[in-house]
């Protein structure tokens, strides 16, 4: 099994939700379904049928979150020294070259991903073309809008 590569906040992240869906979710769910045994006749309970469907998500998303802690790779970015390049976990101030917009991203794990908060998926095609770069050089990212070119201001490992 390949390992997925994770920040540390990630994996923390993924742990809360692993243990509120076995201390929680997964117990509430166990008395949805009893409940709707005691109502009788299950075979025409939508109740019943709607406790089930959630249980069979619930078991899933712990099988999957499970699978993905166990193959994690977990990273902690303010232990990197990559002298200065752009790896995963590193934040990264850009300025495009287009407008002089600055933009700040951080190249993080396909779980963590949230671009309102500045964190792009490793495999997104901006991360992919600022890994490897240092401070001073030029990225070319292809965007449905067509090529747009940062220069990289600043890398940082936070």
């Amino acid at each position: 099994m390949n390992t997925i590569p994770i920040t540390r906040r990630g994996a923390e992240k993924l742990k809360e939700e692993l243990h509120r869906l076995k201390t929680v979710e997964r117990p509430a769910i166990i008395n949805a379904i009893a409940e709707a045994r005691a109502q009788g006749d299950i075979s025409e309970n939508a109740e019943y049928d709607a406790a089930k469907d959630r249980q069979g998500f619930i078991e899933g998303r712990i099988q999957e979150i499970e699978g993905k802690l166990s193959a994690a790779q977990v990273i902690d970015p303010s232990a990197l020294d990559a002298g200065g390049k752009v790896v995963f976990g590193s934040t990264v101030e850009l300025e495009d070259e287009a407008s002089g917009e600055a933009v700040k991203y951080q190249i993080v794990g396909e779980d963590e991903a949230d671009i309102k908060f500045g964190r792009v998926n490793v495999s997104s095609p901006i991360a992919r073309a600022l890994i490897g770069k240092e401070e001073g050089d030029t990225a070319e990212v292809q965007a449905p809008g067509g090529t747009k070119r940062y220069e990289i201001v600043a890398v940082h490992y936070v």
